[in-house]
């Protein structure tokens, strides 16, 4: 408490149900001329874009869309996405969908004010200048993008993906309405669910944590527990989309000041490689470093444990009630029908190349414990020959 600390998040949050019908207005006080709409060709086809449209369109906001971003998106997506910014004459960004449109307007939003190539600005506070205004619309529980000062964009020509960390990328709206999250596949659910509950437990056991991020997180991890799975199974159930809502938005904001950890860097490795997505690659390896990273702050595993709503009072030890948030995050993975790392793209012959590159990712300075190549790669290995269960966790 001695500390001094700071704590970043956009300067006006709409969350909850109906939250996104407020959004127009807002932006109209900002007195701006005319928005890039960064999304996904699948939301725009499938009509949530109509729906954020629909109110820019009450208010007289002006707008061009730019749908090109893909899965992981990268850096062609955010330089074709400035081209579209700059011909246009847009002056600020709108947002929608998860992690991916997240990124690539924060991407496309330094560039606008600082100039170069979006890989010059891989890495902590590295431009100079603040973004033109975001204004971060969420369509999923998931990454919390939405009210982060991270981004991530794949190096195509390296296979890499490329950690920025940077207040200058702020969004200075986040909007997190859970009505634009309903009926979204369970599989996508699940995922990005999980990468939720990453976030909130790298987040709490990060070397940056304190008293605030620590009690968010610990609250993020009781809304997803007791939400997730019945998000993923009835997916117009607005309550469970909106506890999810929430549980993602305040695991954003402890992640975002406090860190994260190896299961970020280690996972950053598998989408840059393989494609793979983020959320499911998180969930792979989530079980495997809370194994690894125990002995470095059993108390806050043991914390963890609690919050996921376990009975630790029968625990012999702080060791075993720690053991025990582990065997439910891999209950949890398995009820939601996280794939293992071995159905996965991954291939023992690319384990070096991917634990050098991790142990070199912006989020590892952060993890609780000091980590060297040889760690990355047992649990590269260990995750890879077990799967994700219990027992093999053992």
């Amino acid at each position: 408490m001695l500390t001094p600390r700071k704590f970043y998040w956009p300067a006006i949050n709409l969350v909850g149900p109906g939250s996104v019908k407020l959004v127009g207005e807002e932006i109209a006080k900002l007195n701006l001329k005319k928005a890039l709409l960064v999304t996904d060709k699948v939301l725009h086809e499938n009509g949530v874009v109509k729906q954020i449209t629909d109110v820019l369109d009450q208010e007289d906001i002006i707008y061009s869309i730019f749908d090109e971003v893909k899965p992981n998106p990268s850096t062609t997506n955010v330089h074709d996405g400035l081209a579209v910014f700059q011909k246009e004459g847009c002056d600020f960004i709108i947002t929608v969908g998860g992690g991916s449109p997240q990124d690539t307007g924060s991407g496309i939003g330094i560039l606008a004010t600082n100039g170069g190539n979006i890989a010059d600005y891989e890495g902590v506070g590295k431009s100079r200048n603040k973004s033109v205004p975001i204004v971060a619309i969420s369509t999923t529980a998931g990454t919390a993008a939405e009210v982060t000062i991270n981004y991530v964009i794949t190096d195509e020509a390296r296979k890499l993906k490329m950690i920025m960390v940077d207040p200058n990328a702020l969004p200075v709206i986040a909007v997190n309405d859970p009505e634009l999250m309903m009926k979204k596949p369970k599989g996508l659910t699940a995922a990005t669910g999980l990468d939720a509950l990453t976030h909130a437990i790298e987040g709490y056991t990060a070397k940056g944590a304190f008293e605030l991020t620590d009690a968010i997180a610990y609250k993020s991890i009781e809304l997803i527990a007791k939400y997730l799975e019945q998000a993923v199974e009835q997916g117009s159930n607005v309550e469970a989309r909106s506890g999810m809502g929430w549980g993602s938005f305040i695991a954003g904001l402890c992640y975002s000041n406090a860190g994260l950890g190896i299961v970020h860097s280690m996972a950053h490795q598998l989408g840059g490689e393989y494609d793979l997505p983020h959320g499911v690659a998180n969930a792979m390896l989530l079980p495997y470093v809370m194994e690894f990273n125990m002995d470095a702050c059993p108390h806050k595993f043991a914390d963890i444990a609690r919050a996921l709503g376990l009975d630790t009072s029968g625990a012999a030890t702080v060791e075993e009630a720690a053991k025990m948030a582990i065997d439910e995050v891999c209950r949890i993975s398995k009820a939601v029908n996280i794939p293992s790392l071995r159905e996965s793209a991954f291939r023992v012959e690319d384990v070096e190349k991917l634990a050098e590159q991790a142990l070199k990712d912006a989020c590892t300075g952060a993890n609780p414990k000091p980590v060297t190549k040889e760690d990355i790669i047992a649990i590269y290995m260990k995750a890879y020959e077990a799967g994700a269960s219990a027992e093999a966790v053992r």
